[in-house]
Formats: structure tokens, C-alpha cells, sequence
């Protein structure tokens, strides 16, 4: 358990190391970070006062900090419920967001804002587990993207029911695994992806876990497809 701007943390380990670099890389040294949010809920809130009656969801729709981070030119490119989850490992995740800040600074001063201390506390009360991640993007290979204007005319093309997805991989590379056996898997998977009319429109290296479970990272990737039947026809 941590405590950060006067609250208990009760849903994850804060790296106390990568939060020193956060606070004080220098300002030339300085830039935009992606926090990468992997959140799961408890099934009811809990507030230090006692109170009740919400779901640790609805907590987090009251604490999403909009103006704040407006306030500090931060912007959230990606936000998204999960509905499925292939690894069977616990926690079953809820939800995922990216917040994009203009600077690594900007995201430890936000945490002393009295704005976002009156919101946070939402956050403390719904949250039972997270992973936040502070990453910066890498370049997609050329022709990779996925192409939605093309989606239609596939034989798995969106639909009212079963429209597009977005599938993200956390990853943790083997020693060599990189440039070895997931260079080899790429080249193949990449050519399949890309059948099924799917493809990479977001890539990260992961430099620090601002809060975790004790579990490192390399990288994030989210990859999208026309629809859940045209990623599992890829599978």
C-alpha cells in the first residue's frame, strides 16, 4: 500500500524510481509522455467516508479528470471498455485508456492540482487493480496501418453488432526474444494481420511502470481490425 496526495493506495505498487524521473528529467531532456491506463473495478465503490451505493465503474466515470487535463494540455487519444480477454490470468480488466501529457513533469504536478484531488478520490474508491505504464510511441512499419475504407468489401467487413475492435498486447520480451523469435513471428503474423484487413495504429515502448503489480514491461501495441470475427478468422 502507497500513499500519494493524502490518499491510501490500496491497487498497486508505485515504482518510486521511474516516479523520480518523471518529477525531475531535466526541461530540456524533457517531453511528451503516453500513460497507458489498464484498469480494473471493484464491484462496489469504496469511499473512506463509508459511503456506498456505486459500482467501483461508476466511481471512475465520475473521477475522469476532462478538465483537468485539458487544463494542463494533456489529451486521451484512446479510451475503450474491454469486452474480452484472452489471457486467463487475474485481474480480468475493465477498461483501458491512454492519456497523452505534454510533458513527464506535467503528469507528477497534476497529482497536487486541488481539482484533481477532489476527483481522485473516486479513483481511490473504485479501483481495485491497475497497471499505468509511461511509454513513448515508435514508428509503424510502411503499409502497415490498417485501411477502414477498405472494410466493407471484406468478407468480415463491421457491422451493427460486430463492428471494430481494438486488440491490445502488453508484452514482456525474453532476453534476445526481440530480435530473435518475435522478429520471425512478425514478419508471418504481420501478412495475416493485414489479410483480415487489421493492422497497428499504435505502438510504445514502455520506459517506466508508474504503478503495477511488480511486473516489468517492454512494450505496448494496439492493433485493430474491421471486426471481433475478422481477428478471430486471423486466429
Amino acid at each position: 500500500m502507497a500513499r500519494v496526495a493524502g490518499q491510501h493506495i490500496r491497487y498497486g505498487q508505485i515504482d518510486k524510481e521511474y516516479g523520480m524521473k518523471l518529477a525531475f528529467t531535466p526541461p530540456e531532456d524533457d517531453g511528451p509522455v503516453w500513460m497507458v491506463n489498464f484498469m480494473h473495478y471493484k464491484t462496489e465503490a469504496a469511499y473512506e467516508d463509508g459511503s456506498r451505493g456505486l459500482t467501483g465503474r461508476q466511481a471512475d466515470d465520475l473521477y475522469m479528470p476532462t478538465e483537468v487535463l485539458q487544463a494542463i494540455g494533456a489529451e486521451v487519444p484512446f479510451y475503450g471498455d474491454v469486452v474480452m480477454q484472452l489471457d486467463p490470468n487475474p485481474p480480468r480488466w475493465d477498461r483501458i485508456g491512454v492519456v497523452r501529457y505534454p510533458t513527464r513533469r506535467s503528469f507528477v504536478e497534476m497529482q497536487s492540482r486541488p481539482d484533481f484531488r477532489e476527483l481522485v478520490v473516486h479513483k481511490h474508491a473504485g479501483m481495485e487493480s491497475t497497471i499505468i505504464t509511461g511509454c513513448r510511441p515508435f514508428a509503424i512499419a510502411e503499409g502497415m496501418r490498417p485501411d477502414p475504407s477498405t472494410w466493407s468489401s471484406l468478407e468480415h467487413a463491421p457491422t451493427v453488432d460486430d463492428g471494430p475492435v481494438t486488440v491490445i498486447h502488453m508484452m514482456k520480451f525474453a532476453p534476445g526474444g526481440l530480435a530473435d523469435g518475435m522478429a520471425k513471428y512478425q514478419e508471418k503474423a504481420g501478412q495475416l494481420v493485414k489479410k483480415y484487413g487489421g493492422g497497428p495504429v499504435a505502438m510504445f515502448e514502455v520506459e517506466g511502470t508508474i504503478m503495477g503489480d511488480g511486473r516489468e514491461w517492454d512494450q505496448v501495441r494496439f492493433v485493430s481490425y474491421p471486426s471481433l470475427r475478422a481477428f478471430f478468422a486471423m486466429v
